[in-house]
């Protein structure tokens, strides 16, 4: 079965339609890459055939990108050098979208070449884009569902199919920038405005548009700029005075968001600087190097597996049981507070009916009215219409009467964090759920099989940690009890997919897998502060390895009571056992000061009268007084690292984390985990297991215990092993 076909009509237009069958969405692959370039080949050399239509058999859309395994498979395939077999596959392509460009004409007077013409019918991502930016014109439907854009910066590569060559010549460095190091995404309608594309169309007069624009375009409208005598960058070459302040701009931008870590943003603004410094085929040459070094870079083997194989291979129930559909028709919600009114949008937004329950009528109402206020925010961006609005809102029912929950076949319980609480309300709900309703407690902390006692049967009973914002963050825990029945991990499974989120499912433990790996990593930047260590230090030690928020801006911005009532319970469960003694007692007297974080404009930062953060907050130098000299940043950034890293193996260890891809995906979207590693297991392949202990070992000698090494860790650096790879230690 191929995926491109081609037809031509009695006018002599021929179009070429991608439909990979298998698929939703339009993908590339190595054989649909030989196909295109036969079909080109076949139509440029046919005397009958005017011009030609690239199009998609999808309704909806053109194309989601390349089928990133490809990369997997040209590095395979080139043996003993695959930087080479990448280089010399890249340029392939580059020759078949070089191809389409040219499309025939003759080299020196560039006439009597045959146009080509993008009918895009939806979404455009990736390769998806970079093929229509080779054709003559790019005509895409007015479907404002629609995505176009190149956002493969968003797993640790950026458009190296000439992609970043032909955008820059097209509409400038600084114009260009957005949609390169951002990833910017755009509807039809912006990306027209934006000078991405050229034209939009009615959907329906598509492609009867783009035949008419081949059977009308004449030689000049064929000649790209960059191929055309006497061109000149918009904005400016690199040479030239505006141009040169534009990329002293860019390169300070991108240094400043990436911090020196994530090797295709620098990749991507060294082909753009050197190839607007020669022609355009030395150009795309350029770029095809700079995405060679990427794709051999071990960061971008580990983004790319966590960001995309993975995350989608979770999304699409990896390792969910194999029992019947279990998606929610209706879903109740115990708490309108923060939590329960995100969970009640993020739902009924995608056409699940919701009740939403709290102890009045008040209260409830004011948790329909988060959903109000984000809808009203999406109308401001013209992201959302007002009908839009009046089908969500009309999905919630808030309400104070439980037996409103009648019917409902997945109950979340979002209530205050305490157990007692959590309980009472679990044996409320008991008889008005029914007898097939699934019950899920949203915690972030509380183990899940003392509360599943509240409710029989516990073989319905679950744990879901949502993160905070509902709405904006992307990765949902599941937690499954000593009895939790596989239609349960089903029903929460399912439940997560159709609130487009990530799941991952892990067993009962204290604290999880997420705020186990991250409460550490709070705590070894508070000790380094205990220690006299410059909080500035602390902070910037951890943005240089990746991290987003330093672990005292964390702290600060989730309170500092937080922490201490964490603190005090965890104490209070583990009795002797309890590890953090040094912690409370800067967490403590944080709170005793009054300096409770963000919300009391005081913390370890300072903030100004509307709340935002100034910098270090000061007065610590006094009850913790620094060492004679700062601390190595090498050293703050491994313990911080290792905090986190050495919790994730543990918990696989331990049987609470069941695979190393939700480990790492979970990473990296519930706490933001270094990304350009590819999360705590992706890291320690980077580093080497031999490397990590001999770490661990350095650091337990001047730490203590809990830097000690993992037996895991120990044996894989015995046997050459790693998390990843041909000697896997750990099924993946």
């Amino acid at each position: 079965m191929t995926d491109f076909t081609m037809t031509t009509d009695a006018d002599g237009v021929a179009t070429i339609v991608w439909d990979v069958k298998s698929k939703s969405m339009n993908v590339l692959s190595l054989e649909g890459w030989g196909e295109l370039d036969a079909l080109i080949t076949a139509a440029l050399a046919d005397t009958g055939v005017k011009g030609i239509i690239i199009t998609s058999g999808k309704p909806d859309s053109f194309a989601g990108g390349m089928d990133l395994n490809v990369i997997a498979r040209m590095k395979a395939e080139a043996g003993d050098n695959p930087a080479k077999g990448l280089m010399d596959g890249l340029m392939r392509s580059h020759a078949i979208l070089r191809k389409i460009e040219r499309a025939g004409m003759d080299p020196k007077t560039l006439k009597g070449g045959k146009p080509v013409v993008a009918a895009l019918p939806g979404t455009a991502l990736g390769i998806g884009l970079e093929i229509p930016l080779s054709c003559h014109r790019i005509i895409a439907a007015d479907n404002p569902k629609a995505k176009i854009g190149l956002p493969e910066i968003m797993v640790g590569i950026f458009p190296g199919m000439g992609g970043t060559t032909r955008l820059v010549r097209k509409m400038g460095a600084m114009a260009a920038a957005p949609f390169l190091l951002e990833g910017k995404l755009s509807d039809p309608k912006s990306a027209k405005a934006a000078g991405l594309i050229d034209e939009v169309v009615a959907p329906g007069e598509l492609l009867a548009r783009a035949k008419e624009w081949v059977l009308s375009a004449k030689d000049a409208d064929l000649v790209k700029p960059w191929d055309a005598k006497g061109y000149k960058m918009p904005g400016g070459a690199p040479y030239h005075p505006a141009g040169f302040m534009t990329f002293v701009g860019a390169n300070a931008m991108v240094h400043g968001k990436t911090m020196g870590v994530y090797p295709a943003a620098k990749a991507l603004l060294g082909a753009v600087y050197e190839g607007a410094l020669v022609p355009f085929d030395t150009a795309i040459k350029i770029e095809a190097r700079h995405f060679t070094s990427v794709l051999m870079n071990p960061s971008s083997t580990a983004m790319i597996r966590s960001l995309f194989i993975n995350k989608e291979a979770l999304e699409k129930g990896a390792n969910r049981p194999a029992v019947a559909d279990q998606r929610v028709k209706k879903l109740g919600v115990l708490g309108a507070g923060m939590m329960g009114a995100g969970i009640a949008y993020v739902s009924a937004n995608v056409g699940i009916e919701v009740v939403l329950v709290d102890r009045d009528q008040a209260a409830a109402d004011k948790g329909k009215a988060y959903s109000e206020g984000l809808l009203d925010k999406g109308m401001a961006r013209k992201k959302v219409t007002p009908e839009k609005k009046a089908e969500v809102l009309g999905r919630i029912t808030a309400t104070p009467d439980l037996s409103a929950l009648a019917g409902c076949d997945l109950i979340v319980e979002a209530v205050f964090e305490e157990p007692a609480v959590k309980a009472e309300m679990t044996q409320k709900v008991e008889a008005v759920g029914g007898p097939g309703c699934i019950f899920a407690s949203n915690t972030s902390t509380l183990p899940v099989t003392p509360l599943a006692k509240a409710r029989p049967p516990p073989q319905q009973f679950i744990r879901l940690h949502f993160f905070s914002p509902v709405d904006k963050m992307m990765l949902v825990e599941i937690i499954k009890g000593r009895a939790t029945g596989d239609v349960a991990v089903a029903k929460a499974l399912d439940f997560v997919r159709q609130i487009r989120k990530t799941p991952i499912v892990v067993n009962d433990a204290r604290f999880f897998y997420a705020n186990r790996c991250i409460i550490p990593y709070i705590n070894e930047g508070i000790r380094m502060v205990a220690e006299g260590v410059e909080p500035a230090l602390i902070e910037n030690a951890a943005k240089l390895v990746g991290m987003p928020l330093g672990p005292l801006q964390l702290v600060d911005e989730t309170s500092i009571d937080l922490g201490v009532k964490i603190a005090k319970a965890t104490r209070a469960a583990m009795g002797d056992a309890y590890p953090d003694g040094a912690v409370d007692e800067v967490l403590f007297w944080m709170a005793d000061q009054g300096r409770l974080g963000k919300k009391s404009n005081a913390g370890f930062y300072a903030y100004d009268a509307a709340g935002k953060r100034q910098g270090p907050g000061g007065g610590l130098a006094t009850p913790y007084p620094g060492p004679g000299s700062p601390p190595h940043l090498s050293g703050g950034q491994q313990r911080l690292l290792l905090a986190q890293v050495l919790e994730a193996v543990r918990a696989l260890e331990e049987g609470v984390l069941m695979d190393i891809r939700e480990g790492d995906v979970g990473a990296i979207l519930g706490w933001g985990f270094a990304p350009w590693s590819g999360g705590p297991f992706g890291w320690l392949d980077i580093l080497g297991a031999p490397r990590a202990v001999e770490i661990c070992e350095a650091l337990t000698a001047r730490f203590g215990a809990r830097f000690t090494t993992p037996q895991m860790l120990r044996d894989m650096a015995a046997e050459g092993a790693s998390f990843y790879g041909p000697k896997a230690r750990a099924a993946a």
